[in-house]
């Protein structure tokens, strides 16, 4: 396992791509990276989560005082969060944000979907790093933390992220998304923490 910190209040943690952050339902979906690090740190609890396909830095408390903290801190904003992805074509604006209400489809779970009506306030802002054979790097800043929010914003803007099937991404041998920068104080100490893990692609 990689671990990016270790102390006795929490753990960074880089997740491979095709392992579930949780564990799902059934049998065949109980490995995932929180049974794996419990195996090591039995007082460790989830705060967030990445999905399956995603890889990159998660943080795990130790014990439930610090994941209520933590929790708070995630909910209120005072933890900065930056993935880097691959989207299909060449984006118009080098920055910009994109604010598109998303809520479950139920009937298509697991997807989301973008509903003006009923859907919960989610805002992403991007910028563009680079053109890569006709697509776009983009570093993503997610304000909002709703399901598949990422993938979804910008596969409704028409630029989805490369591998992702499940949002009519081109075919490839992964999701092209990566958590790639935590930025948070320690509940703790009030020390800055800065932790940052490239795009393994």
């Amino acid at each position: 396992m990689d671990f990016a910190f270790q102390d006795d209040q929490l753990l960074i943690v880089n997740k491979p791509a095709g392992l579930l952050s949780v564990p799902g339902r059934g049998d065949d979906k109980q490995d995932c990276l929180c049974a794996r690090i419990q195996q090591r740190f039995p007082d460790a609890l989830v705060v967030h989560r990445l999905d399956m396909a995603t890889s990159g830095l998660m943080v795990f408390a130790r014990g439930e005082a610090m994941q209520r903290e933590l929790s708070r801190m995630f909910r209120e904003r005072e933890v900065t969060k930056r993935y880097v992805a691959l989207v299909e074509g060449v984006l118009e604006n080098e920055v910009g944000e994109i604010d598109l209400p998303l809520i479950v489809d139920w009937p298509n779970r697991p997807k989301s979907k973008v509903d003006h009506e009923s859907g919960k306030p989610s805002l992403t802002r991007y910028r563009l790093l680079g053109i890569e054979d006709g697509d776009s790097r983009v570093e993503l800043e997610p304000i909002t933390g709703r399901t598949h929010q990422l993938r979804l914003h910008l596969a409704s803007i028409g630029h989805p992220i490369i591998g992702d099937t499940l949002y009519d991404g081109r075919k490839a041998e992964r999701l092209m998304l990566h958590a790639t920068r935590l930025a948070f104080d320690h509940p703790i100490t009030a020390k800055p923490l800065y932790f940052e893990s490239d795009a393994p692609y």
